[in-house]
């Protein structure tokens, strides 16, 4: 009775220790999901093309087409596109001066030159 117990317990430390290590997975890819997401409403918000992001994210697949080993693939592919997202030259351009945008006139008929 007490080995059964033994073993018993040993199993359900396994178990607990699988889970942990799940629960750490997942929330590795949960960190990184968030990461891509915030990175697609930065470029949504400076009005990327859809044809742009296409690339993006088709160039992330073809990089990932050959899982690397000992790496999930899904914690790979998240990697790739958040490091294709940041690189996207959108979210390094400087914000246009105030004196290069259009300027919004208080009569629309007077011109300026």
């Amino acid at each position: 009775e007490l080995k059964h117990k033994v073993e018993e317990t040993e199993v359900l430390k396994m178990e607990l220790q699988m889970l942990e290590t799940e629960r750490v997975r997942l929330s590795l890819v949960e960190e990184k999901l968030m990461d891509v997401l915030q990175l697609l409403q930065q470029l949504r918000d400076l009005n990327i093309s859809k044809r742009a992001l296409g690339k993006i994210l088709l160039s992330t697949l073809e990089s990932c087409r050959d899982p690397q080993p000992g790496k999930a693939q899904l914690l790979e592919v998240l990697d790739t596109l958040q490091q294709e997202l940041a690189a996207c030259e959108l979210l390094h351009k400087q914000p246009m001066e105030q004196a290069q945008s259009p300027r919004s006139l208080s009569n629309p008929l007077v011109i300026s030159c």
